[in-house]
Formats: structure tokens, sequence, C-alpha cells
């Protein structure tokens, strides 16, 4: 019983983290073509290139650490409340991995941005080398 009641939950959870990652994943990539093109000067070839190894790099991060958090202890769900505790139990992994796919967002943002900062940097002394 217990045991069809783990299965169940790795069923319900797993689409659930990837849905998340995907979504997440798309919105984030579609708005970091901008930052990737201002980085790269407008040279969209490089630009479009490097946004899609940070998507991948996004994917197998956030999937594997998915993954990685998956296990859900049989130890933790008692016979007499197997739906309660797999709810929480369920509940627990996929808050646990939402806060972590924010974080995970942000620093992304922050790359981004980074970029976006020292590319301006380098214009700007390349146009006071100029005069």
């Amino acid at each position: 019983m217990v045991q069809n009641l783990i299965l169940v939950g790795y069923l319900i959870y797993l689409p659930i983290v990837i849905m998340l990652t995907l979504l997440v994943a798309k919105v984030l990539f579609k708005n970091g073509k901008v930052f990737m093109l201002d980085i790269f000067n407008g040279r969209e070839e490089i630009a479009h290139s490097t946004n899609r190894l940070f998507e991948v790099g996004f994917y197998l991060l956030n999937i594997g650490f998915a993954l990685r958090i998956l296990h859900i202890s049989s130890y933790r769900i008692n016979v007499d409340t197997a739906l309660i505790d797999l709810t929480a139990e369920l509940s627990e992994k996929i808050g646990g991995f939402s806060i972590y796919l924010g974080l995970a967002l942000f620093f992304n943002l922050f790359l981004f941005f980074r970029g976006k900062r020292i590319a301006a940097q380098k214009r700007n002394m390349a146009q006071v080398a100029r005069t």
C-alpha cells in the first residue's frame, strides 16, 4: 500500500517540477535574449548561442536537482494517514524545489545584469580611448 502511494507521489512530483522548470526557463531565456544582444554588442549569432547554452545548463542543473531530491521515504508515511503524509511530503519537496528554482532564476538574472554592466564599461572605455 505505502509503496504504491510512493509511486503515485513520484508520478505527481515529476511532471510538476519538470513543468515548473520549463516554464521558468522559457520566461527567463526568452527575455534573456535582450541582455545577450546587449552584452555581445548586437552580434546575434553569439548572443543566441550563449543564451542557448545558459538555457541548457539551467535545465540540467534544475532537473538534476529535482531528481536528486526525488526520494520519498516510506518511513515518513504512516499507513493510517498515508494520503495526508504523502501530501505533506510532496508539498515539502515541491515547495523546496520552487524556492531553489527561484534562487536559480535570480542567479541567472544576476549573471545577465553583470554581463550587461561589464559590456557597458568596455564600450565606455573604448569610447574614451577613441577620443
